[in-house]
């Protein structure tokens, strides 16, 4: 997947005990909440609003998701150490698979 072009923004943080991607909607509740949840735990991350970017790059990425992870897209779309993932926004979910 290409995302060299695309607004990915990177949020710095004390724990880098995983490489952490989530892909997320600028205007979801949950999204914002998964967010926050990072900050809040002191994680570094990347993070990208599918919602403002085209419309080609973001049915790219989806169907790239959906067919690496073999699950349907919902947001937020967390990916983990590039090889494990997490769906929608459940704070116990999200500790356990971190750590955190």
């Amino acid at each position: 997947m290409n995302l060299e072009n695309l607004s990915i923004i990177e949020k710095g943080g004390l724990r880098k005990d995983h490489e952490i991607m989530v892909y997320a909607l600028s205007t979801c509740i949950f999204c914002k909440k998964a967010l926050a949840f990072l900050d809040a735990n002191n994680f570094a991350y990347k993070y990208l609003f599918i919602d403002r970017i085209p419309f080609e790059s973001k049915n790219a990425i989806k169907k790239e998701l959906g067919e690496r992870f073999k699950e349907n897209i919902i947001f937020p779309f967390m990916v983990i150490d590039a090889r494990k993932h997490l769906i929608g926004f459940i704070e116990s979910e999200w500790k356990m698979a971190l750590g955190a």
